[in-house]
């Protein structure tokens, strides 16, 4: 009765109830079922077997690669990102256009011709490779390498508006009272803009925690050493282990729920932090 009643309140758009009941069947058949399917496939194993599946020395490697790599990345598109966010913000620069398009040259690139690029690129005798004193394609920095240029968009596109949205005034009265470009920056500038900077750091983590087509082509996939955990699972499907895969796929999203459910709440931590400071 209280739920109907709620409904009622809350509709105030025509078709509410139609359009909430397409949106839970949307989600149902798109997230909840695949994923609850990995749980089901999962549930037939025993406990000793689902262990053993999840816990032997190449996936555990796989694990420390995968979260490792993509959570460096994230770190360092966070930084980067701010930086390209505010260059194109704040600054007039020639070419502007064509900068702000290449920002979403991930987006519109498809995974395995990006992987292609990057191995080319920075292969031994590539046109940024020969340069380097240490090897990139085919070991875990080209995993690195893979993961910061398919993660920076999301943080430079959480930036934008934000930054853009701005009100400069306060960056104006921090200027009169004294303050210097970077006190400005850390005290008045960067509080309004952490929330949309760990959300973008979250997409970018997210979305490097799942890739896949760009990463194989660079990793160079040597067991224990650069290969991802993603690939471990398609391995393990091309070797009919169909247990075994579901296994490692639970286990990534359990603890990819985690770690974004830890970051949402410092999300919120860092908003009702903001809104009762101002």
């Amino acid at each position: 009765m209280f739920s109907r009643l709620l409904l009622k309140q809350r509709s105030v758009l025509p078709g509410f109830n139609l359009a909430l009941g397409f949106t839970l069947l949307y989600l149902s058949l798109i997230v909840l079922l695949p994923l609850s399917a990995a749980f089901i496939k999962t549930s037939g194993m025993t406990l000793q077997a689902f262990w053993d599946a999840v816990s032997s020395p190449r996936v555990l490697a796989s694990y420390r690669l995968t979260f490792g790599a993509s959570l460096a990345a994230a770190l360092v598109n966070a930084v980067f990102g701010l930086l390209v966010a505010w260059v194109l913000v704040r600054q007039q620069l020639p070419g502007k256009r064509v900068i702000d398009a290449l920002v979403d040259l991930p987006f519109a690139l498809p995974t395995a011709v990006a992987g292609i690029a990057l191995t080319a690129l920075y292969a031994q005798n590539g046109w940024i490779g020969q340069w380097l004193p240490f090897k990139v394609s085919f070991t875990p920095v080209g995993v690195f390498v893979a993961l910061v240029f398919i993660g920076l968009p999301f943080v430079v596109r959480t930036l934008q508006p934000v930054l853009e949205d701005l009100d400069r005034s306060m960056e104006e009265a921090a200027a009169t009272l004294g303050a210097s470009r970077a006190q400005t920056f850390v005290k008045v500038v960067l509080p309004v803009l952490l929330p949309a900077l760990l959300t973008g750091f979250t997409l970018a983590f997210a979305r490097a925690l799942g890739e896949y087509g760009s990463v194989i082509f660079i990793a160079g996939n040597l067991p224990m050493v650069s290969e991802i955990t993603p690939l471990l699972i398609i391995t393990r499907l091309e070797q009919y282990d169909y247990h075994g895969a579901t296994a490692i796929a639970v286990v990534m999203l359990v603890a990819s729920f985690i770690l974004l459910l830890l970051i949402n709440a410092l999300q919120a931590w860092t908003r009702r932090r903001q809104g009762a400071t101002t």
